[in-house]
């Protein structure tokens, strides 16, 4: 049994995938299904598996050096103060920064505006052998701005109709993609808000605009709904992740992007020159100086 098994007592991501008939109503922000453990396990989890995720990483990067399509995109969407800065920091900087791609998409800019909603999002999908983060994306075209009524219902429903297209499209070219939706209660948003006010160094953190959004949470949770049930596929599924207790909203996004680096089987790449020839051209250097 590995520590990782020891740890998670059911298939996590089993667990937390979202399936035919999924109601984001029945999910308890507070629960850490597939553990009994606690937040001094979840540290000691999200510690333990860090080398295999970066071991991973490197032979899907590796790959890519001899032409290999494949890459992974993680999408983290979720209300503000959900922990996706959280995830980004605990989770993605324990891998190699050379093949990670992180994008945190902000409020368009006029020029963003100006085109269709894909097209900040088209230059951002990852390279080849890269892992690719969105924190935020897409989605948000049919979130608050559905919410908020910044876009007509005819053009947030061709929206859903674009997105599914661009994710099968990149899909094809080698993108794996992964959907990840941090789901957490008002209160616990309340008490987060609140401890980014209540402690100086972390009011440049607080967004006023995030109490006026707090009104419209119901609303939010239909779009959410909607949103996932108008996008899941095979190739682009859908995971809901409790996310109140932070600890476990890091573990367990953490074990869905092993597993889906897993199901990708990177390998490392044969190589085309003689292996034993090279050690023995590199021995003849061995007596080389620095010029004095």
């Amino acid at each position: 049994m590995t520590m990782a098994q020891q740890f998670w007592t059911e298939d996590v991501t089993e667990l937390l995938r979202v399936r035919e008939g999924f109601d984001l109503r029945s999910v308890d922000p507070d629960a850490t299904p597939g553990t009994v453990a606690d937040k001094k396990g979840g540290q000691a989890e999200l510690a333990r598996s860090a080398q295999e995720l970066r071991g991973l990483q490197e032979k899907l990067f590796a790959q890519s050096r001899i032409g290999a399509p494949e890459r992974l995109l993680v999408v983290l969407q979720a209300m503000d103060a959900a922990g996706k800065g959280g995830i980004v920091n605990h989770v993605f900087s324990q891998v190699e920064p050379y093949g990670l791609a992180l994008t945190a998409f902000k409020s368009p800019t006029e020029e963003e505006r100006a085109n269709d909603f894909l097209w900040r999002v088209e230059p951002r999908v990852p390279g080849p052998g890269v892992i690719g983060v969105f924190d935020r994306s897409h989605y948000e075209d049919v979130l608050i701005q559905r919410v908020r009524g910044f876009a007509p219902p005819a053009e947030i429903e061709r929206r859903y109709g674009a997105i599914a297209d661009f994710e099968q499209r990149i899909a094809t070219a080698g993108v794996r993609i992964v959907k990840i939706m941090l789901h957490i209660s008002p209160e616990e948003q309340a008490e987060r808000l609140r401890s980014r006010l209540d402690e100086p160094e972390k009011h440049w953190k607080y967004n006023t605009g995030d109490v006026d959004e707090r009104v419209f949470w119901a609303d939010y949770m239909e779009a959410f709904q909607i949103a996932i049930d108008r996008s899941v596929a095979p190739h682009a599924p859908w995971y809901v992740v409790p996310a109140n207790a932070k600890w476990y909203a890091r573990a367990a996004v953490q074990r869905i992007v092993i597993s889906e680096l897993q199901a990708m089987r990177p390998e490392w790449p044969e190589v085309e020159f003689d292996v034993e020839a090279e050690k023995v051209r590199l021995a003849g250097t061995a007596g080389l100086r620095w010029p004095s």
